[in-house]
């Protein structure tokens, strides 16, 4: 069983299995939300290439499995029969040469494949049948419980930064690059994904709203039924964190205090494992920095930038100091545009015309 959170690898290490059994046959399956109220809608699945040989199997066992597959009429199927029956068919199909079973994503079979599945995986031994599954969390396939298994990790960072510049994006800056490193958690699938969502401005340099578009909508709306839990400073100091991309807890700590929010705002959104505020500010997702700034009022996301500008050194980053300033003007503001264009020079020397453009796009506006 290989186990590992969605976009970590599972299947492309199957795909790599597969393509290295050579001189074996391989049987595939995959578990689909949508059929996971058919029963032995997953066993049907893997063994459909194979059903040629059922009537080799003794009476009782072909009966049930013949019944279960929908081959034949009959009562409920014996849940144990059906476990023999799937048992003997695969040892039929081994017969000739070793067989492979790839079940992928594991978590979504119908229960009654898990568990037929699972009985015949516990009594494999002088077959020559190998299986191997993969799944999320194992709260998410119980009936698979007991099965050996080996959980999928993240990237290492080196690993990590080596497939995020991979992606044909243009420059990106370091910093941006730091924060889509310590966000993915060596997720493979979001370092690939994650630039995808961010216009070249932001990646040149972090400018822009954290807005991610319509990435998953469904799983951003949990995120903001999370936030309305929270105290009001806690989410105060979440869309300050937000706001700032590069993930400078310095920064994050000088705007808020400007803001009046203490140290202890950040307890509520630690212990719901929303945020880690260590050497870094990393969000547990990407989508969860969108979703906090979505969630937030316009005066609210005024005030977050404002701070932030405030707090921004003009000596070290001054067109991150003017971005922000930018963002929390209320109106034409001729001082802040004239600004932004003087330091869209600077912004193309250190992000790229990316950035430069940004800033006179915004100077525009």
């Amino acid at each position: 069983m290989l186990r590992g959170e969605a976009g970590v690898g599972k299947s492309v290490l199957l795909e790599y299995l597969i393509g290295r059994a050579t001189g074996c046959r391989v049987l595939r399956a995959s578990g689909v939300q949508s059929e996971m109220e058919l029963a032995f809608a997953g066993l049907h699945q893997l063994c459909a290439p194979i059903l040629d040989r059922i009537d080799r199997l003794p009476g009782p066992q072909r009966d049930a499995l013949n019944t279960a597959l929908g081959l034949a009429a009959g009562g409920a199927p014996d849940r144990f029969l059906v476990g023999l029956g799937a048992l003997g068919l695969l040892a039929e199909a081994a017969d000739d040469r070793p067989l492979i079973c790839a079940i992928d994503d594991a978590q979504w079979l119908d229960r009654a494949s898990s568990q037929s599945l699972a009985f015949v995986a516990r009594r494999l031994s002088a077959e020559s049948v190998g299986m191997v599954f993969a799944a999320r969390d194992a709260d998410e396939a119980p009936e698979l419980a007991g099965i050996p298994d080996v959980v999928v990790p993240g990237l290492a960072e080196e690993d990590a930064r080596a497939l995020l510049n991979l992606t044909d994006r243009g420059k990106v800056d370091p910093r941006v690059v730091d924060q889509i490193v310590a966000e993915a958690h060596g997720n493979p699938l979001a370092l690939l994904e994650l630039p995808k969502g961010l216009g070249r401005s932001q990646l040149a340099g972090g400018f822009g709203s954290p807005r991610m578009g319509a990435l998953a909508g469904r799983i951003e709306e949990s995120y903001q039924r999370q936030l309305a839990a929270l105290p009001d400073d806690t989410c105060a100091l979440l869309l300050v964190a937000a706001a700032e991309p590069i993930g400078d807890p310095v920064l994050m700590w000088r705007a808020a205090e400007r803001l009046g929010i203490g140290i202890s705002a950040a307890a509520p959104a630690e212990v719901a494992g929303l945020v880690e505020l260590g050497a870094r500010v990393r969000f547990q997702h990407p989508l969860l920095r969108s979703a906090v700034y979505r969630a937030a009022g316009a005066d609210d996301i005024c005030r977050a930038h404002a701070a932030l500008a405030l707090a921004t050194d003009p000596a070290v980053d001054p067109e991150r100091r003017a971005w922000h300033e930018s963002e929390a003007a209320a109106g034409p503001d001729e001082d802040v545009a004239a600004e932004l264009e003087r330091l869209s020079e600077r912004a193309a020397g250190r992000g790229g015309l990316a950035a430069a453009a940004a800033f006179l796009t915004r100077a525009t506006e």
